[in-house]
């Protein structure tokens, strides 16, 4: 395929498409440009058998899926990972800028007998003031998050955004530009940890608005200091290690500001990988409720996991 449309490359044999559409949650059916309606592997063997210029009736699902989409990507299982699937089977996720497939959300029309608007589901989240920290925080993943907590402020400057988090962390400075838009906007954020918020992740999970910093039961929080490397002449080597230390101080007083704990024993507690369950986050202060339910129909708060 052209490198416009996809970075990925695909090994799979016909029969593998079905398994391919069940693993990335395919939508039954899609609405193609004419209109018509198809069902969704049948798409999805169009757009793979572009590579040998197969042709049929909806061959104009090629460009609707294999532009580049700033939320979603392809990414390979890594080595030794264990999938029903064939060999280099992709999976989707946060890291890269591009992407061959995408779940659809599908709207009516407001006026009767227009047909549907077809979103996809990052897109469809983001109409609601949801936004995913999804994946490794990179420069490229805070680019996205920061443009979408800018673009929920011109929306509405009351009305709460929403941030769920699953992320092993990643870069400091990253995850530093996401935190520093947290605090400039003036929407509260509501942060909720789904399956892990470790290193830098966990620090945008207690960044976030008091009373409104939650995690799910079986979700998992890690805290730890920042850690790196240097190399290069001795000058370079100690440049380095300062501002290692430098951000180590930053990221301790950012913590203890959000938890409400001394400095002190935030110290101790990030010394090494301090793995926290979501009760003993909330003991720690990192956040304020563990969740079993969502909100109710009368209920403006969510409810809280029974102890």
């Amino acid at each position: 395929m052209d490198e416009c449309e996809c970075l990925a490359e695909f090994r799979f044999e016909e029969q593998h498409i079905p398994l391919l559409a069940e693993a990335l949650r395919i939508s039954a059916y899609f609405i193609t440009e004419e209109r018509s309606r198809i069902r969704g592997i049948e798409g999805l063997t169009c757009m793979f058998l572009k590579r040998v210029d197969y042709s049929c009736r909806c061959s104009d699902m090629i460009p609707r899926f294999a532009r580049p989409v700033p939320v979603l990507s392809m990414h390979g299982h890594k080595q030794g990972h264990k999938s029903p699937l064939p060999n280099s089977w992709p999976s989707i996720n946060t890291m890269e800028s591009y992407t061959i497939l995408h779940p659809q959300a599908h709207e009516q029309y407001a006026e009767a007998g227009r047909g549907e608007r077809a979103y996809d589901i990052y897109s469809r989240l983001l109409k609601d003031r949801i936004i995913t920290v999804m994946g490794p925080i990179t420069d490229d993943l805070a680019n996205i998050v920061v443009a979408q907590l800018l673009f929920l402020q011109t929306e509405s400057a009351v009305k709460p955004i929403h941030m769920y988090i699953n992320s092993p962390g990643g870069a400091v400075t990253a995850g530093l530009a996401i935190y520093d838009t947290m605090q400039y906007i003036r929407p509260p954020i509501s942060t909720w940890c789904v399956g892990q918020a470790c290193s830098m992740a966990s620090l945008l999970l207690a960044s976030g608005a008091k009373e409104l910093r939650h995690a799910l039961p079986h979700s998992r929080i890690m805290v730890h200091q920042p850690h790196g490397g240097a190399s290069g002449q001795a000058t370079d080597i100690a440049i380095q290690a300062q501002e290692i230390l430098k951000l180590k101080r930053i990221i301790n007083e950012i913590y203890s500001e959000h938890t409400g704990q001394p400095t002190k024993k935030i110290e101790e507690a990030l010394e090494r990988d301090n793995f926290l369950s979501p009760e003993e986050a909330k003991e720690f202060g990192l956040i304020d409720r563990v969740l079993s339910h969502p909100p109710g129909n009368n209920d403006s708060n969510l409810e809280e996991k029974p102890s």
